[in-house]
C-alpha cells in the first residue's frame, strides 16, 4: 500500500483547519496562535533531521537519504552529529526539492528503513522517533534552566509536566504563550521524556507569573483544553486529563523506598489427581503490588522443592505415587519484601494412570488439517446413561421426543472419527468441555467448574483423555472451544460462587426446594428426592439470612414467570444484586455491542462476566486451561474473545498458552497449537462500524506500545488510544499475499498469538463471490490470514447474520466448499452441513421449542450403522444408515476436495495473488519451503484468464488437463457451479475419481 507522507508544514491553512474538525477533540487547532503563527508554505532550501537514539543505542549514526526525485547518497549515507541528549541531527540540502526519502543505520549493517518503506520527509526540522514522522525541534531551548527546578528555585519560571498516558504520543511539544508576551511558534518546544508516561518542560516566563499553554503532538494532533488553552502558573505544575494541579509533587520523584511486605497468602489449598496437583491460593496484598510467590512443596523422595509463579495458581504434574505432599505459599513484592509462609496445604497423590491417559498434540501445521465442526451433546449417543434432559425437558418439547438435550457423548464421537475421517477431516473442533451448569446448557458455555470434564460427556472408556488419544491415533486433531469471558451465573467452582437465596414458595417447588445439605452440583445428579427435584436446588431459605449481600431480598420483582410464577430479587443472580464482588465479576449490564463496555458487563442473564483484568480470575483460567493443553489437545477455539480487551489476551491468556504448550510438549509444538478467536463483528465491512478495538482483524496484533500495568487501565487507554488512531493507521501485512509469482518468508514477529475467524467471509457467504471479494478485502489487516478459520455457518449465525442454517441449495453449497477448499485460510464445516443438515431450521430457539426442530438437531439418527476409514477422505466400508449418508452429493464433493487439498500444499498454507488475472473467483496461490515449491492456478465456477505467470507444465487436480506455458499465459474456461480448475505447475495431475460437482 502507499503510504501518505506526513508533510504538515506543506499543509495550507484551509487543510489544517480540515485535518482539526475530521479528527475531533484532540486535533482542534491552539487559541491564539493567529495567522501568523500557523504553518504555512515553506521556502526552506534545507532539511534538518533530528532522530531518536534512546530506543536504538547505535555507536554511529547515518542519514542515507535522496532528495525527491534525485539520487540517493551513497550506503551507508552521511554521518549524524549530536544535538542534544537522545537525539543526533543532520541539515542536507533540498537542491530544489520539497522533502527526502531517507533512512537511518549504524554504519555497520543495522537499519531503520521504516519497515521497508522508507520515511517520507519535508523541509524544515523533522523528528523521527520510533517511526513516527514529526515537525519539531527536541533540541530547541536546550539550554533553558535545571529541568526540575523546584517552584521556590525560580519565581518565574515554569516547570510543567504532562501526561501522555491518554493520548499515546511519542513525541509532545508545548506550545505557549507567557501573560502579556507572544506565542511562540508553532508547533511550540520539544518536551523532554520525564518518566513512564510523564514528559517536561521548564519555561522562563520572563516578569510573568502564567501562561497559556496548548499542547501537540508535532503533527497536527492538539490538546488545547477543549479550545480553551491551559492556564499554566509559575512554579511547578502538572497536566493530566485536562486538569492543572498548581504546587504539584514531581511525579517522576523517586519513590521512598519500600519496606512493607505482602499479606501472608490465605486460602491455600491443594487437590491431587493421580500424580498431578494443582495449587490455588488467595492474592495477596501489598503497599506497591506483589510481583510473584515462592512456592514450597515438602515430601517425596526428591525433599524440599522451591517454584517461582506469577499466578495464584501451580499446576505440578508427574509427582510420586501414594506419597504425602505438603504446601507453602510466600508473597514476594518488587522491593524483595516477603511475606510469612501461609498455612499449609496437604494433598496425597494417588496411583499413576497408563501412559495412555497423557496425550501429546500432533504439533503439524494446522493450515494442512480441514475443521469438522460438532456440538459434542448433539452429534452423536454411544452411552444413553449419561443422557440429561435438565429442568427445561418438558417445556422445550423435548421430553416429547425422547430427545434430551445432554444427549451425545465422547463416546459416541470416538465411535464416529472413522465417519469424519473418511469425509477427509482431520480436525475435529468440540464445544466446550468443562462441567457447566444453566438450566439449558448442552451446549457448553456456561462453565461452572472449569477444572473439571461435565460428566455428561464422559462414559467409562470414554473420557475426555480418551477422546483426544483415539483422535491422535487416527492422525485427527482435537481443537477445544474455550470461554475466558464468561462462567455461568452460578459463579465458578473454585473461584467465587455466589451465595444466592430465594424465598420459599410453593410455586416454585417443582424447580427448587429446600437446600440440600451435602449436595455438590455435579451434572448428573438430577434424581428426585422426598419426590422434589434437586437439580441445581441448594439456595432456598425462610428468611433473609445473615451477612445476605443481595439487595432487596425476598421482594418480588413485579415479574412473571413463563408460567406466571411470582419471581422474587435474589431467586437467581444478576450482576447489579450485589452478590458478585467486582474483584471477580464485572457488576453490570451490557448497553452498546461496539462500546466498551462490551468487554466489561455482562452479555446475558445466564452469562456472569468475569473480570478479567483481574489476577485471581485471570490465575484461575489458566491453571484451568493448562490442564487441557496437558491432556495434549491440538489447540483452543476461543469463544467471545472480542469481549476481552486485547491488552488482556496478549499479557495474559496467550502468552501462558505458548508457555505451557512449550513447556510440556516443545516449541514447535507451541508454534504450531493453533488458537483461533471467535471476534463477532457481524457487520459486512472491513472495519467493525469503524471500531477497531472491535474488529476481527485487530485481535491477531500485538500492542504498539506500552500502557498501564494495571490491567484495567491499560484496556482503557488502549481502547481509546487505537479508536482515536482510527481505521487508517492499523497496523498492515503482507504475510498473506504472494510478490508477483514468489512466496516470501512471512513476518510474525508482531503476531498476538491469536488467529481469527474469518467473520467477514462468513457473513457474505449467501454468495460465494461476495464472500471471495470480502474476504481478500481484509487480509492486509490480518497479520496473517493463510491461518483464518473459514465457515459458512455454525451454530450461531448463518450468511448475514441469519438465525437460520444455510439453504443455499445444494449447488451453492458446492461453490462455497470448493472455495474455501482453495482459497487462503483453514476450511470449517458445521456437522451435518454435509447433507444440508437442517438447512432453513432456526439456529436456536433455547428452551421455547424442541432442539429436534432445530440448526442443533441430533444428528446421530444419520450416523446409525458401522463406518470405517484407514484414509483421509476414503471409507473402507460403511452400513445402515451412514451409508445412505456417505452417499449423498456433497459427501463425494467433499472428500475429493479434500484429497486434492491435501496433495497440494500450496492450497494448505500457500501466500496468493489476484495480479494478472481475470475471472470472478480465481487466484493463484504458492508455497515454498525446503524442497517444496508448490504453484497453483485456481478457478472457481466462473472461467479465468492468467498472464504473466511463470512458464512450465501445468496439469489439473480435477481433470487431468495438461497445459505447457511458454508464454507466461493460461485461459481455463468457465468448469460450471460448484466445480473447479486447479491447474498446478509439474503437478499429479487428475486427483480423485470425477464426481457430482468436480468433473
Amino acid at each position: 500500500m502507499k503510504r501518505t507522507p506526513h508533510r504538515l508544514l506543506r499543509r495550507t491553512l484551509a487543510s489544517a483547519v480540515a485535518a482539526a474538525a475530521v479528527c475531533g477533540l484532540l486535533t482542534a487547532l491552539p487559541q491564539g496562535t493567529g495567522l501568523d503563527a500557523r504553518p504555512v508554505a515553506s521556502s526552506d532550501t534545507t532539511t534538518t533531521v533530528f532522530y531518536y537514539t534512546k530506543t536504538k543505542n547505535w555507536a554511529a549514526y547515518n542519514l542515507h537519504y535522496a532528495p525527491d526525485g534525485g539520487t540517493w547518497t551513497t550506503v551507508p549515507g552521511v554521518a549524524m552529529e549530536a544535538a542534544c541528549t537522545d537525539w543526533v541531527k543532520k541539515t542536507v540540502p533540498l537542491s530544489g526539492a520539497e522533502g527526502i526519502q531517507a533512512t537511518f543505520n549504524n554504519g555497520s549493517g543495522v537499519w531503520d528503513n521504516n519497515g521497508g518503506k522508507n520515511y517520507d520527509l519535508g523541509s524544515g526540522s523533522i523528528t523521527v522517533k520510533d517511526g513516527v514522522v514529526a515537525h519539531s525541534d527536541p533540541c530547541a531551548d536546550s539550554g533553558d534552566p535545571d529541568p526540575s527546578p523546584t517552584p521556590t528555585e525560580e519565581a518565574h519560571t515554569a516547570s510543567v509536566y504532562y501526561s501522555t498516558a491518554t493520548v499515546g504520543w511519542t513525541t509532545t511539544n508545548l506550545h505557549y504563550q507567557p501573560a502579556g508576551g507572544s506565542w511562540t511558534a508553532v508547533p511550540g518546544v520539544g518536551m523532554e521524556p520525564a518518566c513512564t508516561g510523564w514528559v517536561m518542560k521548564t519555561v522562563d516566563l520572563g516578569s510573568a507569573t502564567s501562561m497559556k499553554a496548548a499542547f501537540n503532538n508535532g503533527n497536527g494532533v492538539w490538546d488545547n483544553n477543549n479550545g480553551s488553552d491551559y492556564t499554566i502558573p509559575a512554579g511547578l505544575s502538572t497536566v493530566k486529563d485536562r486538569a492543572v494541579v498548581k504546587d504539584a509533587a514531581d511525579p517522576c520523584a523517586a519513590e521512598p523506598a519500600d519496606t512493607e511486605a505482602p499479606t501472608v497468602p490465605g486460602g491455600v489449598t491443594a487437590k491431587a489427581d493421580g500424580v498431578a496437583v494443582v495449587l490455588s491460593w488467595e492474592p495477596s496484598t501489598d503497599n506497591t503490588g506483589v510481583t510473584k510467590y515462592q512456592v514450597t512443596r515438602t515430601g517425596g523422595t526428591k525433599g524440599g522443592v522451591v517454584t517461582d509463579v506469577t499466578s495464584t495458581v501451580l499446576s505440578e504434574s508427574g509427582l510420586e505415587e501414594n506419597t504425602a505432599y505438603t504446601y507453602t505459599v510466600k508473597a514476594i513484592d518488587a522491593a524483595g519484601n516477603t511475606s510469612a509462609a501461609s498455612e499449609p496445604a496437604r494433598t496425597t497423590t494417588g496411583d499413576k494412570p497408563p501412559a495412555a491417559a497423557q496425550g501429546t498434540p500432533l504439533g503439524t501445521d494446522p493450515r494442512k488439517d480441514p475443521i469438522y465442526f460438532v456440538l459434542t451433546a448433539r452429534f452423536n449417543d454411544g452411552d444413553t446413561s449419561n443422557n440429561r434432559g435438565g429442568s427445561q425437558d418438558v417445556k422445550s418439547g423435548n421430553a416429547a421426543n425422547n430427545d434430551p438435550m445432554f444427549r451425545g457423548d465422547f463416546k459416541g464421537l470416538v465411535n464416529k472419527l472413522d465417519y469424519i475421517k473418511g469425509l477427509g477431516f482431520s480436525a475435529v473442533w468440540i464445544t466446550p468441555v468443562v462441567l457447566n451448569r444453566s438450566d439449558y446448557d448442552y451446549h457448553g458455555y456456561h462453565g461452572y467448574d472449569f477444572y473439571k470434564v461435565d460428566p455428561r460427556l464422559e462414559s467409562a472408556g470414554a473420557s475426555y483423555q480418551d477422546l483426544i488419544n483415539a483422535a491422535h491415533a487416527k492422525g485427527m486433531k482435537i481443537y477445544q472451544d474455550v470461554v475466558y469471558n464468561h462462567s455461568s451465573r452460578w459463579g465458578a467452582k473454585g473461584l467465587f460462587t455466589p451465595t444466592v437465596y430465594g424465598v420459599r414458595d410453593t410455586q416454585w417447588s417443582w424447580y427448587y426446594d429446600e437446600k440440600n445439605e451435602g449436595f455438590e452440583y455435579d451434572g448428573l445428579t438430577v434424581e428426585p428426592k422426598s419426590g422434589k427435584s434437586y437439580y441445581n436446588g441448594d439456595m432456598w431459605s425462610t428468611a433473609e439470612p445473615a451477612g445476605n449481600t443481595c439487595l432487596n431480598w425476598g421482594r418480588p420483582t413485579g415479574g412473571k414467570s413463563a408460567e406466571g410464577y411470582t419471581i422474587y430479587n435474589c431467586q437467581w443472580p444478576n450482576p447489579t444484586s450485589g452478590m458478585f464482588p467486582k474483584a471477580y465479576y464485572h457488576t453490570c449490564w451490557l448497553g452498546n455491542w461496539e462500546g466498551e463496555d462490551s468487554r466489561s458487563c455482562w452479555l446475558h442473564e445466564d452469562l456472569a462476566d468475569f473480570n478479567t483484568e483481574s489476577a485471581p480470575v485471570q490465575n484461575y483460567l489458566i491453571g484451568a486451561y493448562d490442564k487441557y493443553i496437558d491432556m495434549g489437545v491440538d489447540g483452543f477455539r476461543i469463544d467471545t474473545a472480542v469481549h476481552i480487551p486485547r491488552t488482556t489476551w496478549n499479557r495474559r491468556f496467550l502468552p501462558a498458552i505458548q508457555e505451557r504448550v512449550t513447556q510440556q510438549f516443545g516449541a514447535e509444538a507451541a508454534k504450531n497449537f493453533l488458537v483461533f478467536g471467535e471476534v463477532g463483528a457481524f457487520v459486512n465491512d472491513k472495519w467493525n462500524r469503524g471500531s477497531v478495538n472491535h474488529s476481527a482483524q485487530f485481535f491477531t496484533w500485538k500492542e504498539r506500545k506500552e500502557y498501564d500495568a494495571d490491567d484495567a487501565k491499560a484496556a482503557l487507554e488502549m481502547y481509546d488510544y487505537e479508536e482515536q488512531l482510527g481505521t487508517g493507521n492499523q497496523p498492515t501485512s503482507t504475510n498473506a499475499f504472494l510478490d508477483g509469482n514468489t512466496y516470501h518468508t512471512p513476518d510474525h514477529s508482531r503476531f498476538s498469538g491469536m488467529n481469527i475467524i474469518d467473520m467477514r467471509m462468513h457473513m457474505n457467504f449467501g454468495d460465494a463471490t461476495n464472500a471471495f471479494n470480502n474476504g481478500k478485502d481484509s487480509d492486509d489487516s490480518t497479520n496473517d490470514a493463510t491461518y483464518n478459520v473459514v465457515y459458512v455457518d455454525s451454530h450461531d449465525y448463518g450468511p448475514n447474520k441469519s438465525s437460520e442454517r444455510y439453504a443455499g441449495g445444494t449447488d451453492a453449497w458446492a461453490e462455497n466448499m470448493s472455495l474455501m477448499w482453495t482459497f487462503r485460510g483453514i476450511p470449517t464445516l458445521y456437522y451435518g452441513s454435509e447433507i444440508e443438515f437442517q438447512a432453513g431450521k432456526k439456529i436456536d430457539c433455547g428452551p421455547t421449542c424442541p432442539l429436534a426442530t432445530t440448526g442443533r438437531a441430533y444428528y446421530g439418527d444419520h450416523l446409525a450403522g458401522s463406518v470405517t476409514a484407514s484414509e483421509f477422505s476414503q471409507v473402507d466400508s460403511a452400513s445402515g444408515e451412514v451409508a445412505n449418508t456417505l452417499a449423498q452429493p456433497l459427501v463425494k464433493h467433499l472428500q475429493r476436495l479434500n484429497q486434492i487439498r491435501r496433495a497440494v500444499p500450496a492450497l494448505q498454507m500457500g501466500q496468493y495473488s489476484t495480479d494478472g488475472i481475470t475471472g470472478q473467483m480465481a487466484y493463484k496461490r504458492r508455497y515454498t519451503s525446503g524442497t517444496t515449491d508448490s504453484f497453483a492456478l485456481v478457478t472457481v465456477t466462473g472461467g479465468a484468464s492468467y498472464t504473466g505467470i511463470p512458464n512450465g507444465t501445468y496439469k489439473d487436480a480435477v481433470t487431468g488437463d495438461t497445459r505447457v506455458v511458454t508464454d507466461g499465459k493460461l485461459t481455463v474456461d468457465a468448469p460450471g457451479k460448484g466445480n473447479m480448475r486447479v491447474y498446478v505447475l509439474n503437478g499429479p495431475g487428475k486427483i480423485g475419481t470425477a464426481g457430482p460437482y468436480l468433473k
